[in-house]
């Protein structure tokens, strides 16, 4: 004879007097299992393959530095262990603070009139990059924050603060000390977040999410860009 399976989908209360009571007359969900009893994994896998580049808000008020910089973009791949729907999206790898702006050398700044010379702006790289591996794993599962439009998973690695931000990316403020890996969608960010929110749902017992960081072969120390914000050039290590 066969051991029946718990059919579990959502716990309740409304009981004032229970542990589980979420307060304001709310109910909260308390459990979320499949009649399996299994968790699931939800896979974001940010790769090493360039497709593009997005331009991203700097946040800097000095009058001749750009108010956006052209940002490489990466392919992610984000799937789960149940439904095994691929999905692609574009994230960045790169996050790129203002250190100083120089004058090109050239014809003005060899007769003296440096003001008429063109200027490069120069953005130091602080990204997040597997140092060993080839590909990090890391669980975000508990780091999730979905909070009015954006879905945010923020999380240390030894001292590094790392993020991962799916929003209206002209919203984000970038801090100093932080490496940010920005999703960018069609929709600011809103396809990544219901795509999560679908697998969330549909696996019923909240599902792992594992992140996967591939290992890019070079990495940029800093980048040149010029007053209109597009890459004059990149600096390696």
């Amino acid at each position: 004879m066969p051991i029946p399976e718990l059919n579990l989908s959502l716990g309740l209360t409304d009981n004032d007097g229970s542990v589980f009571y979420a307060g304001s007359g709310e109910g909260k969900v308390i459990v979320r299992t499949d009649s399996a009893l299994r968790q699931h994994t939800i896979t974001i896998t940010i790769s090493e393959q360039q497709v593009g580049s997005v331009f991203l808000k700097t946040h800097f008020k000095g009058a001749e530095i750009p108010a956006e910089i052209e940002v490489p973009t990466y392919q992610m791949i984000v799937t789960d262990d149940k439904t095994n729907e691929r999905e692609l999206y574009k994230v960045t790898r790169d996050t790129y603070f203002y250190k100083q702006q120089s004058v090109k050398k050239g014809v003005w700044s060899f007769l003296g009139l440096k003001f008429l010379a063109p200027k490069n702006f120069l953005f130091e790289n602080i990204p997040f990059e597997p140092l060993k591996e080839e590909i990090e794993a890391f669980d975000i599962s508990k780091y999730r924050k979905l909070n009015q439009d954006e879905l945010t998973y923020t999380f240390q690695k030894e001292e590094q603060n790392i993020q991962i931000f799916a929003g209206d990316i002209n919203s984000l403020a970038i801090e100093k000390g932080t490496s940010y890996f920005v999703i960018v969608d069609e929709k600011k960010g809103q396809r990544f977040i219901g795509d999560i929110l679908y697998r969330e749902k549909f696996l019923k017992l909240t599902p792992k999410v594992k992140l996967h960081i591939i290992k890019r072969k070079q990495v940029s120390k800093a980048m040149e860009a010029n007053k209109r914000g597009g890459t004059d050039r990149l600096i390696y290590i």
